[in-house]
């Protein structure tokens, strides 16, 4: 069908073809259409200073400042002349320069731009769904002067699915940086095609020069692997592998594997010193019926490559390695797991010098307090238990590979209330079984068997609180509450503390008789309605009844009970004693985005404060500030002394235009020691991004110095040695 465009027609239908133009000469089949012409179906419009169509093989041909707009896919093209089947979606374009729409879905980590892809070539063809520029580039900077171009003789586009460009060449600001004799770029919202990946190049103090390749392989629908190898002129090759897949709906696993044949770090002597090793970390998740499974599995072949070869500071520093998986049922109040875990100590770089704890399988069955009776006194009954194998290996004993343990608590509680007053006592009844037991340093076959009783109560007292009229640049109003808490704790039927193995905090129950104070000051401010908590000051002690805790803790070492191992993570048990330290948590929050925590431990045996925690971060405009400061007073039995300080500082949006930098640290006041530190420069243009990265690493036998680079392409993604989980920001 075809229409002339007349003044208050509706839009154009399906099927039919409007025309419209200064003048218009009537051939036969053919329009000769003269002066601001224009064609409009319900696909596209085509404009130009000339155009000629004829409606019976629905060919157009355009001549002077065409434009041609789609609108169902919103490209945009702008050429000198156009020959152009409508029945076919064909056609040819010379001297076309185009736009195509960014993709709406940005993947994390990737600079995101709201450009659109422009395109110029000498002469285009259009393939129904297919579009074949020649001799053009492609860019998604902003024209005349682009950041970025990718020239290449021939370009294969389909808008939605890929993007092929043969003999490509990548040119910064017209500096060749890149040719690739085949470039491949996905489309697709969620892109998955085999191929190369980009190149990096890199440089370290300890390792040399770097350079690495990669290739990416999908295996099928669900499926799809990656390897990445890296050549250190100093240190050898290293080898990163990772496969993914999605068997089903519900399950999905990653597995990666790292090593590095490492031919040694060069010594002052001439020889060696292999550091080399391997690391494989496995995660996944799955639902078999009503059971859900997680787990993560890791393992390290040795303290010293993690030490050498990590990329983390935080890691490697980190002397553990832990795999658990899961497989549970929760329903109604109740819950059933299957556990297997492994936990690998790392004591010393020495080999072998690791302790080594394992559960392999356990069975965990528990329900939630249910009430059973509210009668005279409300009643809630509840449970715990647990049966399994397990295995603790160390350099001084070993246990059998598979060592049953049992355990089962079951507990009632009821609840009094007077007035604001709630006085919660509960009872529970705990058994336990082991199949063997230790003797000093010795593992013996010899069952251990533990019967214990618990009694608890806690007193809440109704909160105390009074409401004052701050100043007017404070708030509009204020609110000062103290909670105070009380409980009292006796446990007995614990024999024999130390022939117990331990596992897990399970063995950690000893004979205690203790009280516990609390007493918490908030502060609440109101600001234009809303209600916050501007400050909090929480302090907590314990009082002990029975110094020794019934015998298991010994005067001249350092002890471990569950009474100190639930307040504090730091230990204070080197002998009986009647008061725990006194716990105290200062929290601040001025403003939001701003927030100071300082928690610090003051033992009134020893006279001073044993261990302090500060950190403090604000985040306001483009500015962010971190602080934070560990300290812990040295003991000869129970604990090393440490005085650490992290900091970071940082500037700028890494997402948007202009320039960001951030610096971090890690400095240790005991050594006089510049740990870890770090300085990221990034600079970002409307389509693209440079980060250069400094950092230093001085701990233990590493003292190395690494420059990392990295060039983002907005919408696409970046390649260069800095990786997104090691960026500041």
């Amino acid at each position: 069908m075809f229409a002339q465009r007349t003044s208050g027609r509706p839009p154009v239908g399906p099927n039919e073809v409007e025309v419209e133009a200064a003048r218009q000469i009537k051939e036969g089949p053919w329009y000769r259409l003269r002066g601001q012409a224009r064609l409009e179906t319900t696909e596209l419009v085509l404009r130009a200073n000339e155009l000629d169509y004829n409606e019976e093989s629905g060919y157009a041909e355009a001549r002077g400042n065409v434009h041609l707009l789609r609108y169902t896919s919103g490209e945009e093209l702008w050429a000198e002349r156009v020959e152009y089947d409508l029945r076919d979606d064909s056609g040819r374009f010379y001297g076309v320069r185009g736009t195509a729409p960014a993709p709406e879905l940005v993947r994390s980590g990737v600079l995101p731009t709201r450009n659109p892809y422009y395109f110029e070539s000498r002469w285009a063809e259009k393939l129904r769904s297919r579009y074949l520029l020649y001799d053009g580039f492609l860019t998604n900077c902003r024209l005349p002067k682009p950041w970025w171009v990718l020239r290449s003789p021939r370009f294969v586009i389909e808008p939605g699915r890929r993007a092929v460009a043969w003999r490509a060449t990548f040119r910064l600001r017209g500096i060749p940086l890149l040719y690739a004799p085949v470039f491949y770029k996905s489309l697709e919202r969620l892109p998955r095609r085999s191929g190369l990946l980009t190149p990096n190049v890199g440089n370290s103090s300890r390792r040399g020069k770097m350079v690495g390749l990669g290739y990416y392989q999908t295996l099928g629908r669900s499926y799809d692997a990656m390897y990445r190898t890296l050549y250190f002129t100093q240190r050898g090759v290293a080898h990163h592998v990772e496969v993914r897949g999605k068997p089903r709906r519900e399950s999905e696993f990653n597995a990666v594997l790292y090593g590095v044949n490492d031919k040694g770090l060069k010594l002052d002597g001439g020889e060696r010193r292999k550091e080399g090793g391997f690391t494989f970390t496995l995660e996944g998740q799955t639902r078999i019926g009503s059971f859900e499974g997680r787990g993560e599995a890791n393992y390290l072949s040795s303290l010293v490559f993690r030490q050498a070869f990590t990329e983390s500071f935080n890691e490697a520093i980190f002397s553990e390695v832990h795999s658990v998986g899961f497989l549970g049922r929760h329903w109604s109040s109740f819950a059933l797991n299957f556990v297997f875990q492994r936990l690998e100590n790392f004591q010393s770089t020495q080999p072998d010098d690791t302790i080594v704890i394992r559960k392999a399988p356990q069975v965990e069955f528990s329900s939630r307090p249910r009430q059973i009776s509210s009668r005279v006194l409300p009643v809630w009954v509840s449970l715990e238990s647990s049966v399994g194998l397990v295995r603790r290996k160390q350099p001084l004993f070993q246990t059998r590979q598979f060592l049953e343990r049992a355990d089962v608590q079951p507990r009632i509680m009821t609840a009094l209330r007077w007035k604001d007053f709630h006085l919660i006592p509960s009872f529970s009844l705990r058994g336990t079984h082991w199949g063997e037991s230790r003797r000093g340093e010795r593992i013996v076959g010899e069952n251990q068997r533990r019967q214990a009783r618990e009694f608890a109560l806690a007193l809440e007292a109704p909160a105390l609180a009074r409401i004052f009229r701050p100043p007017p640049w404070l708030g509009e109003g204020l609110k000062h509450v103290i909670e105070p808490r009380a409980s009292f704790r006796w446990v007995g039927g614990v024999k024999d503390f130390d022939r117990i193995i331990r596992f897990d905090d399970l063995e950690l129950l000893a004979n205690t008789r203790q009280a516990e104070f609390s007493l918490t000051n908030r502060l609440y401010i109101k600001r234009r309605g809303e209600v916050s908590e501007l400050a909090s000051w929480e302090l907590v002690q314990q009082r002990y009844f029975d110094p020794s805790f019934g015998g298991a803790v010994q005067p001249g070492r350092r002890n471990l009970v569950m009474s100190s191992a639930e307040l504090t993570a730091y230990a204070f048990l080197d002998g009986p004693r009647r008061t725990s330290p006194v716990i105290s948590v200062l929290r601040l929050a001025p403003r939001p985005g701003w927030g100071v925590e300082w928690r610090a431990d003051y033992d009134p045996v020893r006279g001073k404060l044993v261990n302090s925690g500060l950190t403090a971060d604000a985040r306001w405009s483009k500015y962010v500030v971190s602080l934070g400061q560990n300290s812990v007073r040295h003991h000869p039995v129970l604990t090393p002394g440490a005085n650490q300080l992290r900091g970071l500082v940082g500037y700028g949006n890494p997402d948007a235009r202009g320039f960001s930098a951030a610096f971090s640290a890690i400095y240790d006041f005991r050594f006089g020691l510049m740990q870890f530190a770090t300085t990221q420069i990034t600079y970002n243009t409307d389509c693209c991004g440079w980060s250069v990265q400094y950092r230093r690493f001085g701990f233990g036998t590493r003292n190395e110095n690494q420059l990392r680079l990295s060039f983002a392409v907005a919408n696409i993604g970046s390649f260069g040695t800095l990786k997104k989980q090691e960026r500041l920001f």
